[in-house]
């Protein structure tokens, strides 16, 4: 089924206790994907809405494990060579350097697309 493992179960455990603010043993909808992404998942924000649907407004570890465990599981993070490879296509003159404009117009435009919003406070 998964290679769900008992150190595996205790990392998810204890993650999942952090994203309990209120100590009942459930965990808000809205922090689902922080809280995948804290246990080592990569999951697109298509995949988080899906899985929310599914879910109900708040969740409890019981849930979550089966989230963890779907068929299918999350999309790989990938390799750092990769986004090596990837920036480059950005990075004309080879620079090690992009302009801000540039990376902004990347960054809303491009894959999973983030807000104006989101891009500003990622950069200050």
């Amino acid at each position: 089924m998964s290679n769900y493992d008992a150190q595996a179960s205790t990392n998810y455990k204890e993650a999942f206790s952090l994203f309990d603010k209120r100590g009942n043993g459930r965990v808000a909808l809205e922090s689902l994907g922080d809280l995948l992404r804290a246990c080592g998942q990569n999951p697109t924000l298509s995949e988080i809405h899906d899985l929310e649907k599914n879910v109900g407004g708040e969740f409890d570890f019981e849930t979550f494990q089966r989230v963890l465990n779907r068929p299918g599981g999350f999309r790989d993070p990938g390799e750092p060579d990769e986004y090596c490879r990837g920036f480059q296509v950005f990075d004309k003159d080879m620079t090690g350097f992009i302009g801000v404009g540039q990376l902004k117009y990347i960054l809303t435009n491009l894959g999973e697309k983030m807000t104006d919003e989101e891009v500003d406070e990622l950069l200050k």
